[in-house]
């Protein structure tokens, strides 16, 4: 007896679907797996088959082979486990036996990893195999009931959640279905086979943030705290020098909370890389909160950028529409960091393996922060002991590539006495007020690029800018100057133009102007802070 259970398995952040196929004849008792199967599938033939006596059914034995096709996809983790037992319950016709069983079996995705006592449990990547079920034209899904919320945002499927192989089977194998009587009450559904359907929920934007850190618990700082507006408000690399204790690190937690909200397409793409990763978070439906990633400095070229056996997302995929924050920059190994070039080029990461090719987005913005030296004083001679050799070799860690690919350069000195004492904290503005003109500014760039598949200024490419970044004479001739004065290459000019039109949108102007250009030059400095 033949029989078809439809599944799916992860490749990269999305799903493909997966037919498992399993035969079941007379002749010598056997159980075969095939299909370019991992070694975690293959064990299911043990847990598979506990997990079904277990249930209180006993398995004729006979001889069984079990295909997952196409057999030309790698198939990896567990999730096949709940696939495998119902096709092999199918195939000994002990489920599927009346019309809307059959129907329901036909038209339904289904995934979960079995325990030895026939309890469903969770896994990872749930919502990129909800997309895939819904691309595929199948109507419902059932899935391990820790996950029923994760895949509840994808609409278009009815979602079911399971909880253990026992009520699948008894669910299957109801009176109800034998005469027609498909539906049943939510609540006798839960009672009754500890099956629970899932109710849709509406996207929710982040529209009203819970901030943790403000700005304006940030001593003095203006213009640090205005370079961080601007590259919140056009998504530009920044990196932060100054001395041990300025508030760097400080600076860098707020910025996150200046970013506008995620749009749904934005949250479903974070949410799938966080799927994927086993990093949803419990009783969630969607991630409506930005990113915001701060790997150790010892962290690997890998993790950073994602790899492995079965290639998963790094550091700067799970950063994706967020922040990658890399505090004390130049201590992160040599090849951790060079391993940023593309990435921050690209916005996304190509991984080969011999399995196949495997892209995940990295749509971040670097924030990062770095001492000046190894003691952290310089430039004040006074209190740097560093010799000229040291400071040189300290900041060559950053090579010249990764700097060309950082907008903004701001140096953070030591806040004053009276700063840091002022309880009354006039002046200071806070959090909300600078995500505002954030948000404005956003909005423009959003109607900018309506047409044109990108979000922000720093995603334009060389024709964008010649299309929206017209330069007059008199701004055509500042910024020549600083092309020569500053030796820039094609790609940090091009890098100045885009924070030119950042600056420009904060201002709500509809041109550059000179202003907007002289403080993009402001931005451009040497690692060291000189001009």
């Amino acid at each position: 007896m033949l029989s078809k259970i439809s599944s799916a398995a992860i490749s990269g952040i999305d799903a493909n679907i997966i037919e498992v196929e399993t035969n079941v004849e007379t002749g010598f008792p056997d159980f075969e797996l095939v299909g370019l199967v991992s070694v975690s599938i293959k064990e299911a033939r043990e847990r598979v088959q506990v997990a079904i006596r277990n249930s209180g059914i006993s398995l004729k034995p006979m001889r069984i082979t079990i295909n997952l096709s196409p057999a030309d996809i790698k198939k990896n983790g567990t999730g096949f486990d709940l696939p495998i037992a119902l096709s092999l319950l199918s195939a000994y016709q002990l489920i599927g036996i009346t019309p809307y069983s059959q129907n329901f079996l036909k038209t339904t995705l289904f995934t979960g990893e079995l325990s030895l006592s026939g309890k469903i449990n969770r896994i990872n990547g749930i919502l990129p195999i909800a997309c895939a079920a819904l691309e595929g034209g199948f109507k419902n899904i059932v899935v391990p009931m820790e996950n029923l919320r994760e895949a509840s945002c994808v609409s278009g499927l009815t979602v079911y959640g399971a909880e253990s192989l026992n009520g699948l089977i008894a669910y299957f194998n109801r009176k109800e279905a034998s005469t027609g009587n498909e539906e049943i009450d939510n609540n006798l559904l839960e009672q009754k086979y500890g099956i629970k359907r899932a109710i849709p929920e509406e996207y929710c934007a982040d529209g009203e943030i819970s901030i943790l850190h403000d700005f304006s618990e940030v001593a003095g700082q203006s213009a640090v705290k205005r370079a961080a507006e601007v590259a919140a408000a056009g998504m530009h690399n920044i990196l932060l020098s100054g001395a041990p204790g300025s508030g760097k690190t400080m600076i860098a937690r707020c910025i996150p909370y200046i970013l506008p909200p995620l749009s749904f397409k934005e949250s479903l793409e974070v949410s799938k890389i966080y799927s994927v990763c086993g990093e949803f978070p419990d009783n969630s439906s969607l991630i409506t909160k930005r990113p915001f990633r701060n790997p150790h400095h010892t962290i690997t070229a890998t993790a950073l950028t994602g790899g492995g056996t079965n290639p998963i997302p790094g550091e700067v995929s799970l950063a994706d529409k967020g922040i990658l924050f890399l505090d004390e920059f130049p201590e992160f190994s040599k090849q951790s960091i060079e391993t940023l070039r593309v990435p921050l080029e690209e916005r996304h990461v190509c991984i080969n393996r011999l399995s196949g090719s495997f892209t995940f987005p990295a749509d971040f913005m670097l924030v990062a922060a770095m001492n000046p030296c190894p003691c952290g004083n310089y430039p004040d001679r006074n209190l740097c002991k560093c010799s000229d050799h040291e400071i040189m070799r300290y900041q060559n860690k950053i090579s010249r590539p990764i700097l060309d690919r950082i907008d903004i350069y701001i140096r953070v000195s030591n806040p004053q006495f009276s700063e840091l004492t002022d309880k009354d904290k006039k002046g200071r503005e806070t959090t909300a007020q600078i995500r505002k003109r954030v948000i404005a500014a956003r909005k423009i760039q959003l109607e900018r690029f309506k047409n044109d598949g990108i979000t922000c200024n720093s995603a334009m490419t060389v024709s964008m800018l010649d299309k929206y970044c017209p330069l007059g004479k008199t701004e055509q001739e500042i910024v020549k100057t600083a092309f020569e004065n500053l030796k820039l290459t094609a790609r940090s000019y091009h890098r100045l133009i885009k924070v030119s039109r950042t600056i420009a949108d904060l201002d709500a102007s509809e041109n550059i102007k000179a202003e907007h250009i002289y403080e993009a030059i402001s931005y451009h400095s040497t690692i060291d802070g000189n001009k």
